[in-house]
Order: structure tokens, then C-alpha cells, then sequence
């Protein structure tokens, strides 16, 4: 009869002690990080990933930790792209980018950006940008890139944007400021067009005279 007040008091240890590291373990996934548990997870692969909630990370057989949300913004100076007739053109341009938080894609950060710094982070998706803006460019004219930017655009964010979810991240923004040629090829097809619109108007202009004129015979 005396064991009963011992397990007792021992049952009631256990309780409080489990909810004790429960609660002490219990790790907060705010809206801004992606909280990345690791170790075991069961079927959750190598890690296990949550935005917003809350996941209790067990002591000794669990560890955690996050990765930010915030937006990252990359310039890519790109000099010399080849273009589909040879021409080599420069494309500055900035995009922004950020850690994806679709289930499958954030897997992919948890696996790939995980204990990297943002530099590293910025650096790894600058090679992608870079490579996927070379070959998207190699596949279009000047008239294609220069002329129909939206379009060129589209093309740039489909590409560099399926590349980056490989690695977790995923394109916010992308916006090309200024697109030179080195011989001079975009100045020339700006000076045709500039010409042809001149003789055109003239042209619009001249009919008009003439009609003017014909009316003022009737």
C-alpha cells in the first residue's frame, strides 16, 4: 500500500515533465519564415517544413530552423548575350526573388538553402538567372527582344523561374531597364523605324493636302 503515493508521484512527474518539454519545445512558424524541422520526421523526408503554426520539436531526436521569407533583390549586369543572329547584346536587368512556400517547392529550399547566408543564397540564384537569360536570349532576333518586351519578359520569368523552384525560390519580379548592341544594330533598326514613321506621317500629310485641295475644286 505505501508503493501507491510513489507511483503516484511518479506518474504525476512524467505528466508534468511531458508537458513541460512540450511546451518548451514547442517552435512558433511565423508568416514572415518557414520553420524547418529535421532529424526524425518520419515520412517527411529529410526535413520537415511549416509556415505559419507551430511544431513541437522533440529534444535529442529533432532539431530545427528557419529560413526568411524576406524578398531578395539581385542585379544581373548581363554583357555580351549571344542572340539567334550572333549579335551580341547587354541586358541589365533586376529581379527579385524570394523562398517559395508551396509545399513541394520549400522542400526543395529546405534541402538546398538550409544554413546557407542570404549572400550564398543571392549568389546561387544569380548563376541560375544569369544561365537561363544567356540561353533565352540565344533563342530570339533582336527585333523579337527589342520590339515585343513583353513578350521577351514572359519568356525570361518562365524560364528563370522553373530553374529557380529546384532549388526552393521562386520569381517575384523581373524588370529589364536598358538593351544595347556593340555594332550598333539596335540603333540603326530604332533609326529605320524612326524614318519609316517620318514617311509615313508625310505621306498621310501630302493625302490630306490633296484632298484639301480637291475638295476646294468641287
Amino acid at each position: 500500500m505505501e508503493a501507491w503515493p510513489i507511483i503516484l508521484l511518479c506518474g504525476q512527474l512524467a505528466i508534468f515533465g511531458t508537458i513541460y518539454v512540450a511546451t518548451s519545445r514547442y517552435k512558433l512558424a511565423p508568416t514572415d519564415k518557414i520553420l524547418v524541422v529535421y532529424g526524425n520526421v518520419k515520412d517527411s523526408g529529410a526535413a520537415a517544413c511549416y509556415h505559419g503554426g507551430g511544431k513541437i520539436v522533440w529534444p535529442l531526436i529533432q532539431h530545427y530552423a528557419y529560413l526568411d521569407l524576406n524578398p531578395m533583390t539581385i542585379r544581373i549586369d548581363l554583357q555580351h548575350a549571344l542572340s539567334r543572329q550572333n549579335i551580341r547584346i547587354n541586358v541589365p536587368s533586376t529581379f527579385t526573388i524570394g523562398i517559395s512556400t508551396d509545399p513541394s517547392i520549400m522542400q526543395n529550399a529546405a534541402e538546398r538553402l538550409l544554413g546557407l547566408s542570404q549572400q550564398q543564397q543571392e549568389y546561387m540564384a544569380s548563376e541560375i538567372i544569369f544561365g537561363q537569360l544567356r540561353l533565352t536570349i540565344a533563342t530570339l532576333t533582336i527585333e523579337q527582344i527589342y520590339q515585343d518586351r513583353e513578350v521577351f519578359l514572359k519568356q525570361v520569368a518562365n524560364n528563370v523561374d522553373s530553374e529557380l523552384h529546384k532549388v526552393g525560390l521562386y520569381l517575384i519580379n523581373v524588370n529589364i531597364t536598358d538593351i544595347t548592341d556593340e555594332g550598333g544594330y539596335i540603333e540603326a533598326m530604332g533609326a529605320k523605324a524612326n524614318a519609316r514613321a517620318v514617311a509615313e506621317a508625310k505621306l498621310s500629310k501630302d493625302l490630306l493636302n490633296e484632298f484639301l485641295q480637291r475638295l476646294d475644286e468641287i
